[in-house]
């Protein structure tokens, strides 16, 4: 696991670890074609490099390239992330954060997702009594 957060990287580790995350593994070019600026191969590929030294990525050899994985799991990097985000924003209230969230989107909420935070919520309660 790394020994640093995901959100103590620079502009370009992070949109790297973004993309390698949506894809699920990636070589340098596969990377590289995903970046939201023109950054070139060697960029690429020292960076990877870097975020493997640092525990993000991990590769396999498929031929001679190097294709590259996350080591964190998608959904312990989202809670480090949410962590981050409530404490940072938001004084590490979750009632805050989805107070902001529902009046940011609440037009755009649909009856089916308004329910599914509904029973998020009831199940969250039940778990407490446990």
């Amino acid at each position: 696991m790394p020994k640093r957060l995901h959100f103590h990287l620079s502009r370009c580790e992070s949109q790297i670890m973004d993309i390698v995350y949506r894809l699920g593994e990636a070589n340098a070019e596969e990377v590289r074609k995903h970046m939201p600026d023109s950054a070139s191969y060697n960029s690429v590929r020292v960076t990877l490099s870097i975020l493997e030294q640092k525990g993000y990525v991990a590769h396999r050899l498929d031929g001679n390239r190097h294709v590259y994985r996350p080591t964190t799991p998608i959904d312990t990097a989202k809670r480090s992330a949410l962590r981050h985000v409530l404490s940072t924003f938001f004084g590490g209230s979750a009632p805050k954060a989805v107070s902001t969230l529902l009046r940011m989107s609440a037009s755009e909420l649909s009856e089916d997702e308004l329910n599914e935070l509904a029973q998020l919520i009831e199940e969250a309660r039940k778990e407490r009594l446990k």
